[in-house]
């Protein structure tokens, strides 16, 4: 377990808070209850549970755990009016923060859905924030967020979590038709987004075209602002990337996560957006200094429209290591852009496997070895225990962590087990295995 997953060490919690996993506190830490049929007038008891969230951060301080009731909070008003159409406002702000070891947490009540709707917010006349959360050491767990709205064509997307304070991590959340990103990480340094999932986001009325902007997740940082991470995230028919980092001039990890079918419509084949699964990168297309490496690891892309794994003219070499991309329009596309403003390979590449669809694009100027391409193997569907595409979004094991599928695992003759070189990975066996799952 991520050591900023934090146990449970808070005394007048007790058995509830060790069945819940939430962030320890150093101190006793106070619980508080919401429910969307309780009031900001009561005691914020489990008896006698608040309505908003908003009105629980005001009481809530650092160590201290706000348990959300099942149901809907609807929402269908920002916390500030719209100055202008391209004003941008917030339906909630999580501005409190936390302190190392003892986080503000807001997370469901063990085994309750809480869904956080905010397709009432039609007359809100500019961009939306569905959650913003400003602050520092908060964390999310368990909630689904959907229905952030455009309500006008003079802005690109709206978000439906946007995040520009540090330390804070998200656990368990499902963001989906939202008209805009699901989860964007806009400034702040080591967030975890862990175990969640993007999908279905489309933004129709945005400025620069419809479904241009709707990622599943994004990261468009500032430099110094490094340790963010994806982990154990799924993304799927966003009209737009599954994983966006465009402008990150601060490192990001993306690792054991999923990306499929992104770039086309909701539900259809119909294309709308740029359609990579992992967009890794790149300032626009130009040249610029200071970019910041990422590092992709141990994930899987698949019929994504565009490209499965791609650098988008980055100006530096990201690590590539241990994926598996299968079907894409093109599985891995190196295009990177030199000093110079002329096009380039660039990435480093270790144990990846290309399946499908066209394999690789942009490669001269790379380093790429102990890849599927690379080896002497002959690639079919018996290299694999399952080439199906469908089933990747079955429900998450007990814990939150992605489901054990055989989908694009080796069979236990492939010929590629123990084929790849250590890059610090786990493995087993003589050595690594090509693709994102080692074979047991």
């Amino acid at each position: 377990m991520n050591v900023r997953v934090w146990k449970s060490a808070a005394l007048t919690l007790g058995v509830m808070a060790v069945i819940v996993g939430i962030p320890s506190a150093s101190h006793a830490a106070a619980a508080y209850y919401v429910s969307p049929t309780g009031s900001d007038s009561a005691a914020g008891t489990s008896t006698a549970p608040w309505r908003t969230i908003a009105k629980a951060q005001t009481v809530a301080a650092a160590g201290d755990t706000v348990y959300l009731r099942a149901g809907t909070y609807a929402h269908t008003a920002a916390t500030t009016n719209c100055s202008s159409q391209t004003a941008v406002v917030d339906a909630i702000t999580l501005s409190k923060s936390g302190t190392s070891g003892s986080p503000i947490s807001y997370v469901n009540y063990p085994g309750e859905k809480v869904l956080f709707d905010f397709s009432g917010m039609t007359g809100v006349n500019c961009r939306i924030k569905g959650f913003d959360v400003t602050g520092s050491y908060v964390y999310l767990r368990g909630f689904e967020i959907s229905g952030v709205r455009q309500n006008n064509s003079a802005n690109h997307e709206s978000w439906g979590v946007w995040i520009s304070g540090s330390n804070n991590t998200f656990e368990k959340l499902n963001t989906h038709n939202n008209m805009g990103p699901g989860v964007f990480i806009a400034g702040g340094a080591n967030n975890l987004v862990l175990n969640s999932d993007s999908h279905d986001n489309y933004d129709p009325y945005s400025s620069n075209g419809a479904g241009e902007n709707a990622d599943g997740f994004g990261a468009h940082i500032s430099a110094g602002k490094s340790g963010n991470v994806f982990r154990g995230c799924r993304s799927w028919w966003n009209s737009d990337d599954g994983f966006d980092l465009i402008n990150a001039y601060s490192p990001v990890t993306i690792e054991n996560s999923w990306a499929w079918r992104n770039g086309s419509l909701p539900q259809t084949t119909t294309a709308a957006g740029n359609g990579a699964g992992f967009k890794a990168g790149g300032y626009g297309g130009a040249y610029v200094t200071g970019g910041a490496k990422h590092t992709v690891r141990q994930s899987v892309a698949f019929l994504n429209r565009s490209q499965g794994f791609y650098t988008n003219h980055h100006t530096v070499a990201n690590d590539y290591f241990n994926n598996t991309s299968y079907s894409n329009g093109i599985d891995y596309d190196m295009l990177g852009i030199n000093s110079s403003g002329a096009a380039t390979g660039l990435g480093n590449l270790r144990n990846n496997i290309a399946y499908g669809g066209t394999l690789t694009a942009n490669m001269s100027g790379t380093s790429a070895s102990y890849n599927s391409w690379n080896l002497s193997v002959t690639m079919s569907d018996a290299q694999f225990q399952s080439v199906a595409t469908t089933g990747w979004n079955v429900s998450r094991q007990s814990d939150g962590s992605l489901p054990v599928l055989p989908y694009l695992r080796l069979a236990s003759g492939s010929t590629l087990i123990d084929k790849g070189v250590n890059v610090g990975l786990p493995y087993s066996g003589a050595a690594p295995d090509p693709g994102a799952f080692e074979a047991s």
